[in-house]
């Protein structure tokens, strides 16, 4: 009687053949972890997956480009769209999600600073989650320091909102985010922030309204509960002419 061979499979050549994309999924739900637009997944992403994920997602973008019915094979300014799209999602403005946050030095308050400190106007740029469009806009930060606060640089500040302005989202999430970020780094008496913000989705579709643009604020601790703490904070705040 002939016996049929049994082929034993390498867990790895079964692996091959799965999408990086599948596989980080695949950890995140294991973890039970969250991956929203607006959320880092940098802890689920091993060494060397970034770039297939980039190769991953120019084929995807590819798709995309022929579903619009664009000849990409000939039309000269468009055949190298989908890995140009593909670096710019991953690598710059969405890249808040896939990289760990910047590392940050913190040094003990040893001279007692209490007195309230601005940071800005500091530029960012982040995506609409619902249109991935662009949002640009300015942040200034308010801090009240006490004796056990940890000082960081003022570099640092951008770094951090650049860190969380680079993932799809929301401007109030974002605001929020921030706010989080900052008072985990920093633990001080009162922390103030103010973000004004021009969308793309109502200025490049939709109403197609230029001028428009979004201020909203996250208040904690001092700025809160000290409504002449928060009046200087926001009167040392320059307004734009015009």
């Amino acid at each position: 009687m002939l016996m049929k061979s049994q082929i034993t499979m390498n867990p790895s050549d079964v692996d091959e053949g799965t999408p990086v994309s599948v596989k980080i999924r695949e950890r995140l739900l294991a973890a039970r972890k969250r991956f929203h637009a607006n959320d880092n997944i940098a802890d689920f992403i091993e060494p060397g997956e970034m770039e297939q994920l980039l190769d991953e997602v120019e084929d995807k973008m590819k798709g995309v480009l022929s579903s619009l019915v664009i000849d990409t094979e000939h039309d000269h300014n468009t055949d190298k769209t989908a890995r140009r799209v593909a670096k710019m999602y991953l690598k710059e403005v969405f890249n808040g999600r896939y990289v760990s946050a910047p590392t940050i030095t913190e040094f003990p308050n040893a001279e007692h600073l209490n007195e309230l400190m601005i940071v800005g106007p500091i530029t960012v740029r982040s995506a609409c989650s619902h249109h991935l469009c662009p949002i640009i806009g300015q942040i200034w930060i308010g801090v009240l320091p006490n004796e056990h606060t940890n000082v960081i640089g003022l570099s640092k500040y951008a770094r951090l909102a650049e860190w969380v302005m680079g993932r799809p989202q929301i401007q109030e999430e974002a605001v929020v985010q921030l706010a989080d970020l900052i008072q985990q780094k920093t633990q001080p008496d009162g922390l103030a922030i103010v973000m004004e913000a021009s969308h793309f989705c109502m200025g490049w579709r939709g109403v197609k309204d230029m001028d428009s643009k979004m201020i909203n604020s996250v208040m904690r601790g001092s700025f809160l509960k000290d409504p002449n703490l928060r009046r200087e904070f926001l009167s040392l705040i320059p307004k734009k002419e015009g």
